[in-house]
């Protein structure tokens, strides 16, 4: 195979969100060209922002990795051909592995509620979410989850966030938010009106993450970037799934896909690795229970201290998401129960970010936590980012 001669994308880079005075630090790349380009430019902003470097690997396994993206998800594919440009190395020697633009545990509360454009005032489908997650570091979390306490000196796992704008040559144009890793997602919207989010499926049960490294297939955070960049609507996002081969080495995650039309479903397993899909007539939410298991409010179980509130989210955003729902409406909902000093007892969580996506304006719009003050959390100002060409 020749390789490649590499050209220089079309890059943007700024901050959009807080500073190092506060907790969050949000910045932003928005990059142009083909997918080779946008994946060496983000390769490239791992490397000098979290001092990213590639994996050595078994090579089987790293082969077999690269051939199923090859023949599943083209785009990610050649994005990890410019990651190799960008470190130098030979692609297909299989040497390495090229994505995992850093890494962190996976696991958050987090709820989510999707509205179809019948119930908005907007006549618009809208998808919102607010992402809750720990504000300590890495090894504070795992301290925490095994009883034991640290020192904790190191920077809060999910406080240099990314927005993700892509517009390539050669798929759609998508814009994501992801906690860390610039080759996943928790959620985002493309320029055909569908959005993903993910949450935790089972916050009752979660496990710390599994040192097994990169498996053949979709890792639990890749999921939502794999169905924004090779679907158009709800149901070729359901039968990419079915069709997909998927792991977990972490807590296990479900997620809420959208589309422009009204269509909606919930994705995710069951104990024994059985696939559920979950629609709904009207509005569909999640929390971080799992819906196939508990969906009817009346017969939902009491919270208790590990379920971190999440049935009384979903009873709380079930009831408020019933009737005529607006953008606005669908913003003071998500307020209601998000996570602050009052309610994240016994664990240091917040309500990292809200956002809420237009799927027929393709767009999605975000405010990020900044840290707490005397009246409550402080959050920035509300942005507007946008997938549409």
């Amino acid at each position: 195979m020749t390789p490649m001669t590499p050209t220089v994308p079309s890059v943007h880079r700024d901050v959009v969100a807080g500073s190092a005075a506060d907790f969050m630090l949000v910045r932003r790349v928005v990059a142009a060209g083909s997918q080779v380009e946008i994946g060496r430019a983000l390769a490239e902003e791992a490397r000098a922002a979290y001092g990213w470097a590639p994996v050595p690997a078994d090579r089987t396994l790293a082969r077999a990795r690269r051939r199923w993206f090859e023949r599943n998800w083209p785009q990610h594919h050649a994005r990890l051909q410019g990651a190799a440009q960008a470190c130098g190395v030979d692609f297909e020697a299989d040497a390495f592995h090229l994505d995992g633009l850093t890494g962190v545990p996976d696991g958050s509360a987090c709820s989510a509620a999707y509205c179809p454009p019948r119930q908005t005032a907007e006549g618009h489908a809208l998808l919102g979410r607010n992402y809750d997650f720990f504000t300590t570091s890495q090894a504070a979390l795992f301290a925490m989850m095994s009883g034991r306490q640290v020192k904790d000196s190191a920077p809060p796992m999910a406080s240099r966030p990314y927005v993700l704008e892509s517009a390539p040559d050669d798929g759609p144009a998508t814009t994501l938010l992801t906690m860390s890793e610039l080759d996943s997602a928790m959620e985002g919207v493309n320029e055909h009106g569908l959005a993903v989010a993910l949450l935790v499926a089972d916050g009752e049960n979660v496990k710390p993450p599994v040192d097994a490294g990169p498996q053949v297939g979709l890792a639990s955070t890749q999921l939502p970037r794999f169905l924004l960049d090779t679907c158009a609507s709800v149901e070729e996002a359901k039968a990419a799934l079915l069709d997909a081969k998927q792991y977990d080495l972490g807590a296990a995650l479900h997620y809420l896909v959208g589309d422009a039309t009204g269509a909606a479903f919930v994705w995710e397993h069951g104990a024994g690795g059985d696939e559920h899909v979950t629609e709904s007539d009207g509005a569909l939410c999640v929390t971080n229970h799992l819906l196939h298991r508990h969906r009817d409010v009346a017969a939902l179980p009491e919270d208790n201290p590990e379920t971190m509130l999440s049935y009384g989210r979903y009873r709380s955003l079930h009831a408020s998401t019933g009737g005529a729902m607006s953008a606005d409406r669908l913003r003071e909902s998500l307020d209601e129960i998000r996570f602050d000093a009052a309610t994240s007892d016994p664990y240091p969580v917040r309500t990292l970010w809200r956002t809420v996506f237009d799927l027929q304006e393709r767009m999605m719009s975000a405010h990020f936590y900044l840290g707490d003050g005397e009246d409550g959390p402080r959050y920035s100002e509300e942005m507007v980012f946008s997938a549409a060409r």
